[in-house]
């Protein structure tokens, strides 16, 4: 099973944690909502767990540029 992080606004791979056994605690999805778990956590058929996160310059647009969070993409 592998762990992959990627952006929710650009895309772009954040990184991946490969790992046989990990728990929720572990990553701090015990701390998600019931909907935030749903709308930034995926599964795969082989079992693997695709985490949406927002990457240090989307993080940065957004600060500067708040109105871009009604875009689902954004270009930089």
């Amino acid at each position: 099973m592998a762990i992959h992080y990627q952006c929710r606004y650009c895309g772009q791979k954040l990184g991946s944690l490969d790992e046989k056994s990990v728990h929720a605690e572990q990553l701090g999805f015990h701390i998600l909502s019931d909907e935030e778990r749903q709308e930034m956590i995926s599964y795969d058929s082989e079992g693997n767990i695709h985490v949406k996160s927002i990457c240090e310059d989307c993080h940065e647009s957004l600060s500067k540029n708040p109105i871009y969070y009604e875009i689902d993409h954004i270009i930089h």
